[in-house]
């Protein structure tokens, strides 16, 4: 059992705090990574509903604000979605996944997930006119 830390970027430069998550697992694939984080954002958004989420990718019928996404209307978010649709912005390179210094591309893929693991999410900015 250990904690892995999960830490978003952007390639703007911007990187956040992180936060970790405890794991029971010694190796899992990436895709089994990004479900947890999903629904531990979900759950932490769900049981508080504050006025802007602040999750790996944009829920259905909200805008991007300046710290995350603002739902249209207030309503609980469902965790399988928003895992359904981070994981089709990993596939389409919305995102990349970084363990420690070493990219995974294959979601797949079993990492070893070793004491003080940490697992970037480096969300790609598209460029304006590109």
């Amino acid at each position: 059992m250990g904690t892995v830390m999960f830490v978003d970027e952007t390639t703007s430069g911007s990187r956040g705090a992180g936060w970790g998550l405890v794991i029971d697992e010694e190796r899992l694939p990436v895709r089994e990574l990004i479900r947890r984080r999903i629904f531990q954002e979900v759950a932490e958004y769900n049981a508080d509903m504050p006025e802007v989420f602040q999750g790996l990718v944009q829920p259905e019928d909200a805008e991007r604000v300046l710290n995350g996404y603002a739902l249209r209307a207030p309503r609980l978010i469902d965790p399988e979605a928003q895992t359904e649709l981070a994981l089709r912005a990993f596939a389409g390179n919305g995102f990349l996944v970084l363990v420690g210094e070493r990219q995974v591309t294959d979601p797949d893929e079993e990492i070893e997930l070793v004491p003080g693991t940490e697992v970037t999410f480096l969300k790609l900015v598209a460029l304006v006119g590109g």
